[in-house]
């Protein structure tokens, strides 16, 4: 799947984009909101919604040289107004000591007050305006980054961009800042992509130059997995914001600051493409499934992006490995003496290398005949396990292996599955499936157990 994406056979394109979607749904007045940063956000901050806070801004070179550099706080982010894809954004990490001390920018580097003077009068002259026309400058507080974000984050801010369309969340992405991008979360400059489950806010899969990766740059920290927070509230302000500017096809981008939550950073009438790749999902199909609909409300909107396109990826990795995707507690049917179905809980651990039964379950089963022993360092020291022939059906396949029995009557999962029976699936820390009390009953009742 990921070749036909990269290669663009489901991949929704920007001729496409712009002639389908962007053309039809956004108006001028639109996309006039989208383009001027600071308008967007007065409209925004009128409705209730959170954006970051403006510190000062100027527009022509007058104002530039009569500026008061002593005000300036020991972080900030410097801004062209009408600035296209992250350029010309200049973000101050730190200071080395108060005014007039000069900053300190994410790679390190450090920025004076001429540093800063040179960066607003190419802004002023349109150097990054989307019109090339001149432009404003404007200097906004820097979001305090989340702790759960900060060991995959790169001296910079991570954001989620959200493509919003019909008022229905269609697709969204954890952008990373890395030490290839200069610590901005900007992917044309290397910064990092990660697809994100629409239904549960869980990361997926991870892109950096449109090339699948698993860790984070330099770490043993796996990208899939994590749980963004307030993940209902950031799909909320992006139908929000779609509802009160009335972009009707837009990329959202929000960040989450770890003492006001979410708070929305830009708009975008334009929003790149590469968030296929990174939820390995064509973008196209999924516009096409909600257009047309009338959507009333924002918690409709959510309730449509969060019911229509959650798992998808879970399916497109199952596709791309042809493994099946399942978590670390999973219901399974062991078969008995009889070859006769039995559904019960089992924990997967990858940790373990052979399945473990518990003694009394076998038994029950009579599936207890001992084939074989094996030495094994256990919590107790050096032990013998004897072996039996097992046989499960685990998210619909059929596994024949050889398990350990043990007595886990203190424990709270009759079998552990180890890795040498894992090999047809992946193992994805983030899906638990629980069984209902009711099944669990169900299920002990059939082996008579009260």
């Amino acid at each position: 799947m990921l070749n036909h994406l990269k290669k663009g056979k489901y991949i929704l394109g920007i001729n496409a984009r712009n002639l389908t979607y962007l053309r039809p749904s956004n108006s001028q007045r639109a996309i006039r909101i989208a383009n001027n940063k600071l308008l967007a956000k007065k409209i925004l901050n009128k409705n209730g919604l959170p954006v970051s806070q403006t510190y000062s801004i100027i527009e022509n070179i007058k104002e530039l040289k009569d500026f008061d550099w002593a005000n300036l706080p020991s972080t900030f982010a410097l801004k062209p107004n009408q600035g296209l894809g992250g350029e010309g954004i200049l973000i101050v990490y730190g200071q080395k000591k108060k005014f007039p001390y000069p900053w300190v920018k994410a790679d390190k580097k450090i920025i004076e007050i001429k540093d800063l003077k040179s960066h607003i009068s190419n802004i002023l002259e349109g150097t990054f305006s989307i019109t090339n026309l001149p432009d404003i400058a404007f200097f906004e507080e820097r979001i305090k980054l989340l702790k759960l974000l900060k060991p995959y984050a790169y001296r910079g801010i991570p954001d989620i961009r959200v493509i919003v369309y019909n008022s229905v969340p269609v697709m969204a992405e954890l952008r990373l800042p890395t030490k290839e991008s200069g610590g901005k979360a900007n992917l044309h400059l290397g910064g990092i992509g990660v697809g994100i489950d629409l239904g549960t806010g869980i990361t997926t899969t991870a892109i950096q130059r449109d090339r699948l990766i698993e860790y984070a740059p330099g770490t043993r920290l796996l990208l899939k997995g994590i749980q963004i927070p307030d993940w209902r509230e950031v799909l909320r302000l992006s139908v929000h914001a779609q509802q009160i500017t009335k972009i009707g096809f837009m990329g959202i981008d929000i960040a989450i600051d770890r003492e006001k939550g979410p708070i929305i950073l830009e708009l975008n009438a334009r929003p790149g493409l590469s968030i296929q790749i990174a939820n390995l999902a064509s973008l196209n199909d999924r516009l096409q499934r909600i257009k047309g609909l009338k959507i009333k409300t924002i918690s409709k909107g959510v309730k449509i992006a969060q019911d229509l396109f959650g798992g998808e990826v879970e399916e497109g990795l199952e596709e791309i490995s042809g493994r099946k995707v399942i978590g670390i507690n999973e219901p399974i049917e062991v078969l008995d003496k009889e070859k006769n179905k039995n559904l019960t809980m089992a924990k997967v651990d990858t940790g373990a290398y052979r399945t473990t039964v518990c003694t009394s379950l076998a038994k029950e089963l009579g599936i207890d005949k001992i084939i074989d022993s094996k030495k094994v360092k256990g919590s107790l020291g050096i032990e013998e396990r004897p072996i039996i022939n097992l046989s499960f059906i685990l998210d619909k396949r059929l596994v024949s292996t050889e398990a350990f029995i043990a007595d886990r009557g203190e424990m709270k999962y009759d079998i552990i599955v180890g890795r040498k029976d894992l090999k047809r699936f992946l193992v994805d820390p983030a899906k638990n499936i629980f069984m209902t009390a009711r099944v669990l009953e169900k299920a002990k009742e059939k082996r008579g157990i009260k």
